[in-house]
């Protein structure tokens, strides 16, 4: 193979700008120039994006430190995801799934202990955020930044303005010697082989390379229109495919969680940024129309008077058949889409981006590790699927055909099945996750925070043993007060970076 010289990308926004940094950072030694092509007349969509703690590694490895891009970009920080009104039935008003700490190390086995204990019909406390610290953290609405010597390594993610941050990436990418091209594609050159030789833009212009990476969102301009790879959809697991957003002004306090709560025919989340909340409401048009949807949004954020208008977007969730094809790489939207529940769309960007990194340069910048890097990122996809299926699969609500349908839905995986059956047989849930090699994906905590949050329980026992309940709130109490003791507040860490 020639030797590997210049790499391009098309389309910018947060996957384009993430890739472009990434390569340019990673490849700085190797005289690989990276250079990213968008069109200006297409703008990046600016709604308030929540990430895991995978982001907070992206910025580490760019050395790029939080007093940089978090003023620039709204940001704040994320401990939690609260779950409001997904399951009635159970008497849970909502639950919370915490980002996993090293102190969690030290609580996390009695949380299983007890959901063990509830799966064999014993009342006790199952709460998540009771037994995790990042849960704790959020009801307190303190940030995560703990004291210089605190010995354990948090973990957190932040919320974000998705424009600004494409913007800040953009200007880094510049620092990094990436060039910037803002032209329009109007055809792609492909050699005898079917590898895509060059851009051609409006002007003529031939951008070459020797590979090529799309992030061109839904459009998917090289990866499905120039190299025809096919797109699996996921429709029959996940009816959402539409979405109406919306801001609202921000309160006094600034929460450290998202909210996700259950609408009649969806989900609408809220995001905290520094200038105002991000709101938005995800729902399948099967069973609900645009001005419906708009309608039942504004009235959830109390903005039915509001002259400010709402944008609608579209979504197509499912993934590529192949991640990497020929000498190109799909990222973004232009790879697949999983709707945000959990906040997994720059997780699932940055993971290909690294991983893509290591088998092209383990393979000596070749296609020797293609099928192999194929098949990981197509499993990643799955399981993240699987655990949003599983949000739906458990819901109790009755009031609508949605909710109905998608708890008769017996579209799943055998990935799925199989830890539903291990849940609700009363097996081992941890040994499944480890059989089935899913550490990696949604673990072992992050499961029992899902189906304890649902109460996916059966009936309490009519006689109770004593429990021991009283010893384990005692050191809840305790947990709770040295927080408080050792946390700021989440507006006093944001300060902080000012």
């Amino acid at each position: 193979m020639k030797q590997f010289k210049r790499i391009v990308i098309l389309g910018g926004g947060t996957a384009g700008w993430m890739a472009a940094n990434l390569f340019a950072n990673k490849w700085a030694d190797k005289n690989v120039h990276v250079t990213l092509v968008e069109s200006p007349e297409i703008g990046i969509v600016g709604v308030g994006e929540g990430s895991t703690p995978t982001l907070k590694r992206f910025f580490e490895m760019l050395n790029i430190s939080e007093s940089q891009w978090m003023p620039q970009c709204n940001a704040t920080y994320k401990v939690n995801i609260r779950f409001a009104g997904w399951s009635p039935k159970s008497g849970i008003e909502d639950y919370s799934h915490p980002f996993i700490c090293q102190t969690d190390t030290f609580t996390q086995k009695s949380f299983f202990v007890n959901c063990r204990t509830r799966r064999l019909g014993l009342d006790t406390n199952v709460n998540p955020e009771e037994f995790l610290l990042n849960g704790v953290l959020a009801k307190q609405v303190k940030g995560p930044l703990a004291p210089e010597h605190f010995p354990m390594i948090m973990e957190y993610g932040y919320h974000f303005d998705s424009y600004l941050l494409g913007q800040f990436l953009a200007q880094h990418a510049e620092t990094l010697d990436v060039e910037h091209i803002q032209a329009k594609v109007s055809s792609v050159k492909q050699h005898a082989n079917g590898d895509i030789a060059a851009l051609i833009t409006e002007n003529g212009d031939e951008i070459d390379a020797d590979f090529f990476v799309d992030c061109s969102g839904f459009a998917s301009v090289l990866m499905q229109k120039t190299l025809n790879v096919k797109f699996n959809s996921f429709k029959q697991n996940l009816f959402n495919d539409s979405a109406v957003v919306m801001p609202t002004p921000m309160q006094d306090v600034i929460p450290v969680e998202t909210r996700a709560t259950a609408l009649s025919n969806g989900w609408a989340w809220k995001i905290p940024l520094t200038n105002r909340f991000g709101n938005g409401y995800v729902y399948s048009s099967d069973f609900i129309n645009q001005d419906q949807a708009e309608t039942e949004l504004r009235r959830h954020i109390g903005t039915e008077n509001d002259p400010e208008s709402c944008r609608h977007l579209k979504m197509r969730v499912g993934q590529l058949e192949k991640h990497w094809a020929n000498n190109c790489l799909g990222l973004g939207l232009s790879q697949g889409f999983i709707e945000p529940l959990e906040a997994t769309a720059l997780h699932l960007v940055q993971v290909c981006i690294e991983m893509f990194m290591g088998d092209f340069e383990k393979g000596q910048f070749s296609h020797r590790h293609q099928a192999e890097f194929n098949q990981k990122i197509a499993e990643r996809f799955e399981r993240v699927r699987d655990y949003i299926v599983a949000h739906y699969k458990v819901n109790t609500r009755d009031d609508s055909d949605y909710w109905r349908a998608n708890r008769d839905n017996t579209h799943l995986s055998e990935s799925l099945i199989q830890i539903l059956n291990v849940w609700y047989k009363r097996e081992d849930l941890g040994a499944e996750i480890d059989r089935q090699k899913l550490n990696t994906h949604f673990d072992t905590i992050s499961w029992h925070c899902l189906l304890a949050g649902y109460g996916a329980f059966p009936p309490i026992a009519n006689n109770q043993p004593g429990t021991g309940d009283h010893f384990i709130e005692n050191g809840i109490e305790e947990f709770n007060r040295r927080c408080s003791l050792n946390f700021s507040s989440h507006q006093h860490n944001l300060d902080s970076l000012k």
